[in-house]
């Protein structure tokens, strides 16, 4: 892989990143969907996990078909059945390379806070997402996004996708 130290295309990487960050932020599940390629996919899951190679997640989404289905749950099915909380991403790249096949490989921390209904803020998770970015009609999308927490127990459950 090639580093990649073109600011106009960091640039880009890093406004799908915040775009994608903004929307969670937002609760705006329709502005997260369009975060993703039409081929997306998102994965969360924990460092335990990836180091001892099991292939469980807190959620997987592997189609496009089941990111929509995502969001109608969260904007649906589940909104008036879960105790909703604000988040607030904080983000910093860390690596962006050429893959092999032409798309973008991604590195970036994340540090999700959250604040429930009291007005209580505590720290969520941390982690960092390896991202797999393509060019779709001249728009930067994730392909792949995986958020892989170094937090090993929330300290409540999770809603919306990291």
């Amino acid at each position: 892989m090639t580093v990649i130290t073109d600011p106009g295309l960091l640039a880009r990487v890093d406004a799908l990143q915040q775009a994608y960050a903004h929307a969670l932020d937002r609760r705006d599940m329709q502005g997260w969907l369009a975060c993703f390629a039409s081929t997306g996919r998102y994965e969360l899951t924990s460092a335990e996990n990836v180091r001892m190679g099991l292939p469980v997640g807190m959620m997987l989404d592997d189609c496009h078909e089941r990111l929509r289905d995502r969001v109608k749950y969260v904007n649906e099915v589940w909104n008036h059945a879960v105790e909703h909380y604000l988040a607030r991403h904080l983000l910093s790249r860390d690596l962006c390379a050429w893959a092999d096949d032409g798309s973008l490989a991604a590195s970036t921390n994340f540090s999700v806070f959250y604040t429930n209904a009291e007005g209580k803020s505590a720290l969520l998770a941390v982690g960092h997402y390896e991202d797999i970015i393509v060019d779709e009609g001249g728009a930067l999308r994730f392909a792949s996004k995986r958020a892989v927490m170094d937090t090993a127990v929330p300290p409540r459950y999770i809603i919306y996708p990291l």
